[in-house]
């Protein structure tokens, strides 16, 4: 703690509330994070918000092929100093993740990219979409510091009040974990809630074709909007005749006066194959 300190005096750095800027310090913390990240050889890592690079230095570790994305200048200049030496194992950008292609970060087949980071909370659930939905072909696994809260809805089962839409994003594009339970004090400055480091792995294949892709997802929209009606009600918001529904419903074996967030992943996946199926 307190070389991070004296870093951010050096360099006259206030970490921002504002940005959701919390700093990992703890070194046990940091020991079972370092425990848990794998990266295959021919993969490419790339860590999302490097900070003041204390996890940076750990993933220099694990692979000669790391990017590090950071968009804040005086983190981005603390990074410069301390990794100047190895320029072409650790490549430095500066920008926001989420205005950045990942793909050109894409290595040769058949590597893939493992992406690692300690993000902000407001950060979560973008980046973890945008990751599962637009780079689920070349993106590997995912290991993210995220707020514990989130965490238990990405691994939520149907019938509790963590699963949620969240919940089945994650699960469709493949199994997500929860690691590592993060407590507060192990942040610079804390914040005001508990972490946990989370991975998700992402299938090589997708589960389901593109036009039941399409229908899975405007069920899960479906029935999370209004989460408390009874499933043959929440399925009109989608737009399909009843009698279609109806003879969806009967092919899986699901009864229309269950509430949807009793359904898990399988079911509707069922669902949507039927649905697909019976559609004109």
């Amino acid at each position: 703690m307190n070389s991070i300190s004296a870093l951010f005096e050096e360099f006259s750095y206030k970490p921002r509330k504002s940005a959701g800027q919390n700093f990992l310090v703890d070194a046990g913390t940091l020991d079972a994070i370092e425990a848990v990240i794998e990266c295959p050889p021919e993969d490419l890592l790339l860590e999302v918000g490097g900070g003041y690079g204390v996890l940076t230095d750990r993933l220099h570790k694990k692979t000669k092929k790391l990017v590090v994305v950071e968009v804040d200048h005086k983190l981005f200049a603390m990074l410069e100093r301390r990794f100047a030496l190895v320029p072409d194992e650790v490549k430095l950008v500066k920008g926001d993740i989420m205005k950045l292609d990942v793909e050109t970060f894409r290595p040769a087949p058949p590597g893939k990219i493992t992406v690692a980071g300690n993000i902000p909370y407001y950060l979560t659930t973008p980046l973890i979409t945008r990751l599962l939905t637009q780079s689920n072909s070349y993106v590997r696994r995912i290991y993210l510091m995220i707020q514990k809260e989130v965490a238990d809805r990405l691994i939520a089962g149907p019938g509790t009040k963590a699963y949620g839409a969240l919940s089945l994003c994650a699960q469709y594009y493949g199994p997500a974990q929860k690691r590592v339970t993060v407590p507060a004090s192990s942040f610079k400055p804390q914040p005001k809630v508990d972490s946990a480091f989370v991975e998700l792995t992402l299938r090589e294949k997708p589960l389901l074709n593109g036009s039941q892709e399409k229908l899975f997802f405007q069920l899960v929209r479906a029935i999370f909007q209004s989460r408390r009606k009874v499933l043959s009600n929440s399925l009109k918001s989608m737009g399909k005749p009843a009698d279609l529904i109806g003879l969806a419903l009967e092919k899986t074996g699901v009864k229309p006066g269950i509430r949807g967030e009793e359904l898990g992943l399988e079911k509707l996946l069922e669902m949507a194959r039927a649905l697909d199926e019976v559609s004109p």
